[in-house]
């Protein structure tokens, strides 16, 4: 699933040390693999060869620039949700015309912004953000005619943390499915906006299928009513993040999603959009760390590292698991699959810790590891998804940089903050 591997007991990143890495570009680090990332996107790509398919690659999971970049030359399409994402896809040289705006709360500017862009399709959440687009393109742009999906919650249940889970009625995000046939009613035929579209999101984390093929079940229903009624309909975009492999396998393939999904849209003259985020990059980044300290609490062993919550705050915020080992052990601990219940001999029970000032620092309670002491460097796993780009300053600390591995090869495609970074906005 990814291109790190541990060579004599060492973790390589494609064919870099981490510990090289480490020397020259200090901790901690995020560390992204250009290989997991293609090979990621060209299993989805592949997958769905059957339909008129475009993949747009969820910028918010990871918005380095040129990891855009990256993604726009293997022919990837992008999910935005910001003013932000939307520039930092046009910094990128992204194709606009495979650009799909979601967002429950868009602004007038954001709005203004993927006008003049060109974006491909704006996500319409309610009834009153269609009304301010009619509006914004009747006065700015009224030969635009820009086009607009529909997102609609079909009430499935994603089975993931109740963070992540956004298709359910009780959600801020989308309109009813039974909503869907009025709001078409009222703007099918809108001169200033082309309402085509229906767009579906479920949430992210999910480990089945079995949501995606319930949504589509209910979801071509609709459309079929609402061509019926005279309505074009010549989009899906079915969006919400495939799950990803936290731990070894434990998620469907792309062939197995789309086995389940591509039946039931052959032969319906649809376009297929897909909004995969963390399904390609999660596994396609480490976030290196280096041990400061360990210490005995009561009964617990703790493992204090240089990377805290502000750095990566899924564990606290989501109760994430991340898979965490040594950067280099011995051969014969180095780990088969990565697993929540990973136990070897020779290993401990520790809590691998971080510095910020708050209990909730944590990445992982009474996880066996092998023994580690001051100075070893530490990977934490599948971490390149909402990894950097849910990190913040808390306790005025600088963000870590973030580091792009090509084979032999890495570069400093974000360089570590300093000091007078945190302030230079104060001046």
């Amino acid at each position: 699933m990814d291109f790190f591997r541990y060579r004599d007991g060492k973790l390589h990143v494609e064919d870099v040390a981490a510990e090289r890495i480490a020397r020259e570009a200090g901790t901690p680090a995020y560390i992204y693999s250009r290989a997991t990332f293609e090979h990621h996107l060209r299993r989805i790509q592949q997958a769905y060869r059957e339909l008129e398919t475009t993949a747009c690659f969820s910028v918010k999971a990871c918005g380095n620039v040129h990891i855009l970049r990256l993604m726009a030359a293997l022919g990837s399409g992008f999910d935005i949700v910001s003013g932000g994402e939307l520039y930092r896809v046009l910094q990128a040289g992204g194709d606009m015309a495979k650009v799909v705006y979601a967002g429950v709360g868009k602004t007038d500017e954001e709005i203004l912004q993927g006008l003049n862009a060109g974006i491909g399709y704006f996500n319409i959440e309610s009834e009153q953000e269609m009304e301010n687009l009619i509006r914004l393109v009747e006065r700015n742009a009224p030969d635009a005619r820009p086009k607009a999906a529909l997102r609609v919650n079909p009430d499935v249940d994603y089975k993931t943390h109740a963070f992540l889970t956004t298709g359910k009625k009780e959600t801020k995000f989308g309109v009813d499915i039974e909503r869907g046939l009025a709001v078409f009613d009222r703007y099918g035929s809108n001169p200033f906006v082309r309402l085509c579209a229906i767009h579906v999101h479920l949430g992210t984390g999910g480990k089945t299928t079995d949501p995606y093929v319930d949504a589509v079940q209910k979801i071509v229903p609709l459309i079929d009513r609402l061509r019926g009624m005279g309505h074009t309909v010549e989009a899906l975009d079915l969006g919400g993040g495939y799950g990803a492999d936290y731990e070894t396998e434990t998620v469907p393939s792309a062939d197995e999603y789309a086995a389940g999904i591509v039946p039931l849209l052959k032969g319906k003259d649809l376009k297929l959009i897909l909004e995969p985020g963390k399904s390609i990059c999660a596994n396609a980044g480490i976030l290196l760390t280096r041990v400061l300290y360990t210490k005995q609490g009561g009964s617990k062993k703790f493992v204090i590292v240089d990377a805290g919550m502000n750095d990566l705050i899924r564990p606290a915020l989501y109760d994430a698991f991340h898979f965490i080992w040594p950067a280099q052990v011995e051969p014969r601990l180095v780990p088969m699959a990565r697993s929540k219940g990973l136990t070897m001999e020779g290993c401990e029970t520790v809590d691998v810790v971080g510095p910020i000032c708050e209990g909730a620092d944590f990445f992982a309670k009474d996880r066996s590891l092998p023994p580690v002491q001051r100075g070893d460097l530490v990977a934490i796993f599948t971490a390149g998804a909402y990894g950097f780009t849910m990190s913040s300053n808390y306790n005025a600390r600088p963000r870590a940089p973030e580091i792009l591995v090509d084979g032999s090869q890495f570069k400093i495609v974000r360089r570590r903050e300093t000091y007078e970074d945190l302030v230079a906005l104060e001046r």
